[in-house]
């Protein structure tokens, strides 16, 4: 009799999270509209939003004419009914926002990081800062944040407890998730960079609609995340999307990483940059990679070196994208974070053509090749949907999320 009832309150628990998904992905959407989307009968769906309405999860939001009878109410999830903050770890400041459920920005601190390789304890320590900042600045109840989602460099295992290894960064077996835990009482999610990048292109930005894509980031680092029917392709313990540290050339430049030749080593900023002073451009290093990066780009006009260097980051990073145009067919790729944005407005028709010298001709055919739409800050905001998709799998359960 036990095992029944659990059956079926899980069968239950299935299906408020497979409304509650719809209205927020899809909304806002009529009644009508999810039993088609979803495919439970009339009755589960009225009984499943009665339940999300009065308990707040779901509002109405304005009606749509129907074909010859009553006008149908649309529904979509209440954005004040929680909030949720992301937080972004990068090599040279932390990034924390606030946002309600809707995915408005409500509140934002940076803190800028002075060492390329800063301590986990540092880290810790800026994010938590954030978090009460964040709070404080947006002035809503501590009660009413459903968790924080944090995105960092290299391969995370396990996003609750997450222990985190980051070679570039001399992280080595981290147990960042216990240390974030022991810092405040809201739950703690943590996830690679690139992959809550990926999270937040997938849901709002360039990657909505398709089912197979890669969402890269390149930035000072590179990474991406690899989207396979719809789901994110995380490997035997969450490391597939190292893109970065494939390898595009033997015997090549050293990596940050210790390795020789990868990817990350001729399309990352730090690689770029570096390339560019080797190849005779400005010697003296600023602390100020970004404005280095645009006065590169700027200066291919006038010089040489910076057309050379500039002309070749756009080959490797077509090879980088053949191959995976060639490995995993993927009908969307999408280009993102700071420095790959910056390059991509200026030269995507050029990217797309080095792609196409180097992948086979039909899976090329078939991929399309766009920018972020969501900026060069879509890190933290995909760090913030960790709590959101964790609050849809549980069908809205706050309870549950909580002790998670």
């Amino acid at each position: 009799m036990d095992g029944r009832r659990t059956t079926v309150r899980d069968m239950r628990r299935s299906n408020r999270s497979v409304i509650l998904t719809s209205i927020y992905r899809q909304g806002p959407l009529s009644r009508y509209e999810l039993g088609r989307e979803t495919s439970l009968s009339a009755a589960s769906v009225s009984n499943l939003v009665g339940e999300l309405l009065e308990e707040g999860i779901v509002e109405e939001a304005g009606s749509v004419e129907s074909d010859g009878g009553r006008p149908r109410v649309l529904l979509r999830v209440a954005p004040t009914f929680g909030y949720v903050v992301g937080a972004e770890v990068g090599e040279t400041r932390v990034r924390v926002e606030l946002f309600d459920l809707a995915m408005s920005v409500l509140a934002t601190v940076v803190y800028p990081i002075e060492t390329p390789k800063p301590a986990p304890e540092l880290a810790v320590k800026y994010v938590l800062q954030g978090l009460d900042a964040v709070i404080a600045q947006a002035g809503v109840p501590v009660e009413r944040v459903l968790g924080l989602g944090v995105a960092v460099a290299g391969v995370v295992e396990g996003p609750a407890d997450a222990v985190v290894h980051a070679q570039t960064l001399g992280w080595d077996g981290v147990p960042l998730g216990a240390m974030l835990a022991a810092g405040t009482q809201i739950p703690i999610q943590v996830d690679n960079g690139a992959n809550t990048l990926g999270q937040a292109e997938m849901w709002f930005g360039a990657g909505r609609g398709a089912t197979d894509a890669v969402v890269a980031l390149v930035g000072s680092g590179v990474g991406a995340a690899l989207v396979t029917g719809g789901t994110s392709y995380r490997g035997t313990r969450s490391s597939a999307g190292e893109w970065g540290h494939t390898t595009i050339m033997y015997g090549g430049r050293r990596c940050r990483c210790g390795a020789e030749g990868c990817l990350e080593a001729y399309v990352g900023a730090d690689g770029v940059l570096d390339r560019y002073r080797l190849a005779g451009g400005p010697a003296a290093r600023s602390d100020d990679d970004e404005a280095e990066f645009i006065a590169l780009l700027g200066a291919v006009g006038s010089s040489e070196v910076a057309a050379k260097v500039v002309e070749d980051t756009i080959g490797y990073l077509g090879a980088g994208f053949a191959n995976l145009v060639n490995l995993v067919n993927p009908e969307r790729i999408v280009l993102g974070g700071w420095s790959g944005l910056l390059l991509g407005e200026r030269y995507l028709p050029e990217l797309r053509e080095a792609v196409g010298k180097h992948a086979l001709h039909r899976p090329y055919e078939q991929v399309t090749i766009e920018l972020c739409e969501l900026g060069r800050d879509a890190v933290a905001l995909g760090a913030a949907t960790l709590p959101v998709l964790r609050l849809l799998r549980e069908g809205g359960s706050t309870k549950r999320l909580a002790a998670g």
